[in-house]
């Protein structure tokens, strides 16, 4: 059986994060989200897969190449416009010529919730799960394991029952698309739909792992949930004084010096230098290259690969991404925040702070719970950052 993995768009919504990398290549516990996708289906002897590909493909496509790294064979589409997620399932047509599972780049998944497809699956099927937000996604009403309704992101109240867009189709799915893009229908949503009222389609529920980052805020908690499956190796240097406790990896080259403490599940990266008297607390990922300096805690964050973290920094709830210098005294404390985005109002209960890639910080920042930093941005001593800034903001 082949898969066909959609991972063409941009993920708009997760600026300022996909600034210069698609949505798909955003590391979570130091791994691409693409990366915990094609596992989940190697290890249900998925190997032949078609991945679609489009805004900044050269990232995808230089991480993965024919796939012989990740014990799988590769092919990639390219979705030059990205019109919609079943505009991009199109480009796949000429390669699926037998039943195929179709999936989203963009999710974390683990292998049970492919098994539980491949298990269930008769015709057309889609993997079903339970969410505390169903308004975000596309709600289904069930009836003996036969999906009888689709509504997507309801207004009113539905039912806790959403899809995952990941599906089981026969190639006579392009038959019914085809005339949909006719129709300037080019959405994963907009096919649903359709087949739902035209067709028996099955809605297989799963227990396994599925979470979607929509949001930057939601790179939390797919974090934490990734973090839920490492081992704890460490390859680096811990150094005597320091304590490690619970899972806790650590990358070859890295340093854990004297004084520091941490607690897991926490996954250190490779040529990090973590203290000395540093704290990190669970449901961190630091990334490669880098350099936490003394008596600085961050806790439940994500700290991409090549960014340094000044003395006395604290971060909380926060993603940073790579490239970030930051002087002395840097801190991002959570607490509530109401975000208001694309006319949505979003109420979150502790949430810190999210700067894009390659910012530069000076001493004595303090940024207010809920702040979103642009890329490339410059902010100098003793600011206080609140709201959400434009890429190559400046800050005085």
């Amino acid at each position: 059986m082949k898969a066909v993995i959609l991972a063409a768009g941009k993920g708009t919504r997760l600026d300022p994060f996909t600034v210069s990398q698609p949505k798909v290549m955003i590391d979570v516990a130091n791994r691409p989200i693409l990366e915990y996708v094609v596992e989940s289906l190697v290890k249900n002897a998925i190997r032949d897969i078609v991945m679609v590909v489009g805004y900044k493909k050269e990232k995808i496509m230089s991480h993965f190449e024919d796939g012989g790294d990740f014990d799988a064979h590769i092919e990639y589409v390219t979705q030059d416009k990205q019109l919609g997620t079943a505009h991009a399932l199109f480009f796949a047509k000429n390669l699926m010529d037998e039943e195929f599972i179709m999936l989203p780049g963009d999710n974390i998944i683990d292998p049970t919730t492919i098994a539980d497809l491949l298990e269930k699956k008769k015709g057309i099927s889609i993997v079903i799960t339970e969410s505390e937000h169903p308004s975000k996604y596309g709600v289904v009403e069930l009836s003996k394991g036969v999906i009888k309704e689709y509504v997507e992101k309801p207004v009113e109240e539905a039912g806790n029952l959403i899809s995952t867009a990941i599906c089981s189709f026969e190639p006579s799915i392009f038959d019914i698309l085809a005339p949909l893009m006719d129709e300037g229908k080019y959405d994963i949503t907009d096919l649903i739909q359709t087949v739902v009222a035209k067709e028996t389609v099955q809605g297989i529920f799963t227990s396994g792992m599925w979470a979607d980052a929509v949001y930057p805020w939601d790179l939390l908690k797919v974090n934490s949930l990734a973090l839920n499956r490492i081992t704890g190796e460490k390859a680096g240097t811990v150094e005597r004084g320091a304590t490690i406790n619970g899972p806790v990896s650590v990358g070859e080259g890295s340093v854990i010096k004297s004084g520091s403490y941490i607690a897991g599940p926490v996954v250190i990266g490779k040529g990090c230098e973590i203290g000395p008297n540093v704290t990190i607390n669970p449901s961190t990922s630091i990334g490669h290259n880098v350099r936490i300096a003394p008596f600085s805690l961050v806790e439940h964050s994500v700290v991409m690969s090549d960014t340094s973290l000044g003395p006395h920094s604290y971060l909380s709830n926060s993603v940073i991404g790579p490239g970030c210098q930051f002087s002395s005294r840097f801190t991002a404390s959570s607490g509530p925040t109401i975000f208001i985005l694309e006319g949505e109002q979003h109420e979150l209960a502790s949430v810190g702070t999210f700067i894009g890639e390659d910012s530069v910080i000076d001493s004595g920042v303090v940024a207010e719970p809920g702040s979103i930093i642009g890329a490339s941005s410059r902010v100098q001593s003793q600011a206080v950052l609140s709201g959400k800034l434009p890429n190559k903001s400046i800050v005085i």
